[in-house]
């Protein structure tokens, strides 16, 4: 399964992407990690989740191979499925950390920028590929977690940027050695579990209440211009090139 969940340590629950090779999820993944966050907030004993990842990076996005092998039906399913999962990060009872190593793309993007404290390991990156691969999405979240410039500087390059880059933001809690990344993500989540639960949960959902944006709307709005680029028939090229690993016609 790539999505399981664990509990190591009291009032702590991890929720770990495992989809070699890169963690790029299919429609069913993603409503996977959705589920799995969700029910972890939901678990009386759970006072913060971990979210974190197996392998080489954190999260390459989507899997873009079942988008053009199945098509529309695909594309409208990872749609749902990234909203999904990108709200119960956001809507999670309890504080969500995210414990990022290597690679943060895309879709690693909306799962990052949701949560509410964010840890990397000093070979993080940090990026939005979406122009180069037909499709909108997470600048949203991304906004959250750097300048807006910035943000717009990343998502009309498709450059990513350094953990070290991202700390001077205040976005992450801490970078560390990638073998030091989960030790200092519970230690950050030990902090949060020492305090009242119900204080916790109540503190959650009133931090969310006064978010100056709407980050399901925001979202929602980006993908629709997702759909737009696939039905104008731009995207499947972008698409296609990367599946065929060659460069894209970029005239249109």
């Amino acid at each position: 399964m790539p999505i399981r969940t664990e509990n190591n340590r009291p009032g702590i629950t991890e929720v770990i992407v495992d989809h070699p090779p890169v963690n790029a999820l299919d429609v069913a993944g993603w409503f996977s990690l959705a589920d799995a966050i969700l029910a972890a907030g939901r678990d009386p004993e759970c006072r913060v989740v971990i979210l974190r990842a197996e392998g080489r990076g954190f999260n390459a996005g989507v899997d873009i191979k079942e988008i053009q092998a199945k098509g529309d039906e695909a594309l409208i399913g990872v749609n749902r499925g990234c909203f999904a999962a990108f709200a119960a990060v956001y809507d999670c009872e309890v504080p969500v950390i995210s414990a990022v190593a290597g690679f943060c793309l895309g879709g690693g993007i909306g799962l990052a920028g949701n949560s509410d404290m964010i840890v990397a390991s000093d070979d993080a990156t940090f990026g939005l590929p979406e122009v180069d691969r037909g499709a909108l999405g997470a600048a949203t979240h991304l906004a959250r977690l750097v300048p807006q410039h910035l943000m717009r500087r990343m998502l009309f390059t498709a450059e990513p940027i350094t953990a070290q880059e991202m700390a001077q933001y205040g976005s992450l809690y801490a970078v560390v050695p990638r073998e030091e990344l989960l030790e200092k993500t519970y230690e950050l989540a030990e902090k949060v579990a020492a305090k009242s639960p119900t204080i916790l949960r109540r503190a959650k959902e009133a931090a969310n209440g006064i978010d100056p944006i709407d980050v399901k709307r925001s979202y929602r709005f980006e993908q629709g211009f997702t759909y737009e680029l696939h039905v104008r028939g731009v995207a499947d090229e972008q698409r296609d090139a990367f599946v065929e690993k060659r460069d894209a016609d970029t005239t249109k």
